[in-house]
């Protein structure tokens, strides 16, 4: 067995359990602990999960000497500065999507993480999932000939209160920020760095989008066509088209267990893929493979690859108007 990785928490949400929960299926995977501005529910969270110790506070997580990376958790706007703590106390971060709020929050993060030589991935968990592997694989492999199109969408009814972090924009609220970036990451790993972009967004009484639509260019050619939604469940497809034929991931994308490809003689066929756990295994596997051997990024999910889709989702929000406070620092 490979050396175990110790890892910490930040934050008990929904995600901090479903990140918990993927590290349950890892044997080389320990929970070392977790970290919660109240310790009463850091003690909960660790009791749930098995975590060797619970934290009243960031900073003394942060400061535990047993602990390799931390999985950073928290609202969009706390990203930067709890990357900044970790990184600063010596330890690889996995921050959550979206990355940060903006661009420049992202580039002091990695040019810390590069200072330190320390790892630091966003858990973009999408990007590590076997349906997609096999799809570039398909690509690569000729069989829906040359690539100029990726079709993709990421909606629900997002029937909370407008109290609820998804519509708060102090929270970093909006659909671009919590969907968005799934089908725009995934397309930029399809068809790669992102040239331009055009966006429309539908604003919600609290000021950020709840539905937003962007047309990408991308450096080789292609083009994407993308959405998210708070107002709708949407397909959650995605599909890549070529000038013989499309493979697309089945069901929504980030559950994909098969691909089906589809080709202009009427033939189809459909590959079966694994997915371990809740998908979110794979990002951690990935993650401490990175770490075990050394590497401060991970080649699926580089840090230049972060730091251009931070900017692109920066241009999206200056065309549609939504601003976070993060913006207004000088």
């Amino acid at each position: 067995m490979n050396q175990q990785v110790r890892w910490g928490i930040l934050g008990t949400g929904k995600i901090a359990r479903a990140f918990a929960t993927a590290l349950g299926a890892l044997p080389d995977a320990v929970l070392a602990g977790v970290a919660s501005r109240s310790q009463d529910k850091a003690d909960a969270f660790a009791a749930e999960f098995g975590a060797a110790a619970a934290y009243g506070s960031y900073e003394a997580l942060a400061a535990a000497a047993d602990i390799d990376l931390v999985y950073i958790a928290t609202p969009h706007p706390q990203h930067a500065a709890n990357a900044l703590l970790v990184l600063n106390a010596g330890k690889g971060a996995l921050v959550e999507k979206a990355f940060t709020v903006n661009a420049r929050e992202a580039e002091q993060v990695v040019a810390l993480a590069r200072a330190k030589n320390l790892f630091l991935m966003e858990a973009m968990w999408t990007r590590f999932l076997p349906a997609l592997t096999e799809m570039k694989r398909i690509i690569a492999a000729g069989e829906i000939g040359e690539v100029s199109q990726v079709v993709a969408d990421f909606g629900f009814a997002a029937n909370f209160g407008l109290e609820h972090r998804v519509f708060n924009p102090d929270l970093g609220g909006g659909a671009l920020l919590d969907l968005g970036i799934y089908p725009l990451s995934i397309a930029a790993s399809l068809l790669g760095p992102v040239r331009s972009v055009q966006a429309q967004a539908q604003i919600g009484p609290t000021g950020v989008d709840v539905q937003t639509g962007f047309t990408l260019r991308h450096e080789g050619g292609g083009m994407s066509v993308c959405s998210c939604s708070f107002l709708a469940r949407t397909p959650g497809e995605l599909t890549v088209s070529g000038t013989r034929g499309h493979v697309r991931m089945n069901t929504m994308f980030h559950r994909a267990r098969t691909v089906t490809v589809a080709l202009e003689d009427g033939s189809t066929r459909t590959v079966e893929t694994p997915y371990l756990g809740n998908g979110y295994v794979h990002e951690a596997l990935e993650a401490q493979r990175c770490f075990r051997a050394g590497l401060i990024e991970s080649p699926g999910m580089t840090h230049d690859e972060t730091l251009a889709l931070m900017r692109v989702m920066d241009e999206i929000r200056r065309q549609v108007g939504v601003v976070y406070a993060a913006d207004r620092v000088a």
